[in-house]
């Protein structure tokens, strides 16, 4: 890969971002990835284009134990470390915007601050799985890196003068080794916006069996699950109940092709939640669940049935700043 033997031979530390395509596709994965080290230039890699379980190993191993820049860390090293690159050492901008008192810790924001530069933004909510991507998006994605090495020096300087250094260099290694707790999958379901409007477990039961359809639809198709149904819609069919596919199309949110196309799976989903003899416990508000006496258990009620860079393999981006 010619991007690894670029990088391999650069100097410093390298800038990194990625950008992801949540909104659209069904998780977390990456769908760009840029870089920039000295002497290197820049890189968008789409990591999509390969077939290797951890297509950027090759890169990985190009940047050895260089120290890594990324803006707000967390979010972009659980799909980095997806297709094969995990940091030896961490410089987070955004960490150390807030560690050094910065009244706005956006990129752009920090950027504007103290270099002085506008960023663009009008592309932050794209579809970044769409191929080819247009060279206006590339050109933003671009940006997003080749500041940040100037921004980390401005940073440390700052970070240095205010004696915080060291301690910065704590919180940086802390991101870079923290790993969130994961909700147990069977739980996941919990996470639905709008679940304490359900107040009896029933419908608790009815909303994690239309919760895991939608899961299972949403990565069969490759679609963010909020695409295909909103949680609104599930919510309100949990709390409805509806019996028919003509009750149940007529739930606030349930139309479109995905509910009317698969309103069989999800009516069947509400009927086995109603059903159901394994009743959702109710949580406490720190997420412990109460007292299994307080969950009522009725009856069952009857039922009616780019490559790189444009997508052409891997090769080196100019990226032109914008002054304010």
């Amino acid at each position: 890969m010619r991007a690894a033997e670029a990088l391999a031979q650069g100097q410093g530390p390298v800038a990194v971002d990625a950008e992801r395509a949540s909104g659209f596709r069904y998780g977390q994965r990456a769908f760009l990835v840029q870089l920039k080290r000295e002497d290197s230039g820049i890189w968008l890699i789409d990591p999509e284009a390969f077939d290797a379980l951890e297509p950027l190993a090759p890169i990985q191993e190009a940047l050895g134990d260089a120290e890594w820049i990324l803006h707000a860390s967390t979010q972009d090293l659980p799909c980095l470390e997806e297709v094969g690159m995990q940091p030896t050492r961490l410089f987070d901008t955004e960490h150390a915007a807030r560690l050094a008192g910065l009244p706005k810790v956006g990129l752009g924001a920090v950027v504007e601050n103290l270099l002085g530069l506008r960023l663009a933004k009008e592309h932050s909510a794209a579809d970044w799985s769409r191929r080819p991507l247009p060279e206006d998006w590339l050109r933003y994605a671009a940006l997003d890196v080749e500041l940040l090495v100037e921004l980390r020096e401005e940073l440390s300087q700052l970070l240095d003068d205010q004696g915080k250094t060291e301690w910065a260099e704590q919180e940086f290694e802390y991101l870079r080794t923290f790993k969130p707790a994961q909700q147990p999958p069977e739980d996941r379901w919990r996470r639905t916006s709008g679940l304490n409007r359900l107040k009896s477990p029933r419908k608790l039961a009815v909303l994690r069996e239309l919760w895991n359809v939608r899961e299972s639809l949403a990565e069969s198709k490759d679609v963010a699950p909020g695409h295909l149904i909103p949680d609104s819609a599930l919510i309100a069919a949990a709390d409805a109940q509806p019996r028919t596919v003509p009750q149940l199309l007529d739930v606030q949110g349930f139309h479109g092709r995905a509910a009317k196309k698969e309103a069989r799976r999800w009516l069947a989903a509400v009927q086995v939640g109603a059903r159901s003899d394994d009743l959702p416990v109710k949580q406490a508000r720190g997420g412990a669940p109460l007292p299994a006496q307080n969950v009522a258990r009725p009856e069952p009620r009857g039922i009616r049935a780019v490559s790189d860079c444009a997508g052409a393999g891997a090769s080196s981006c100019g990226a032109d700043r914008r002054h304010a």
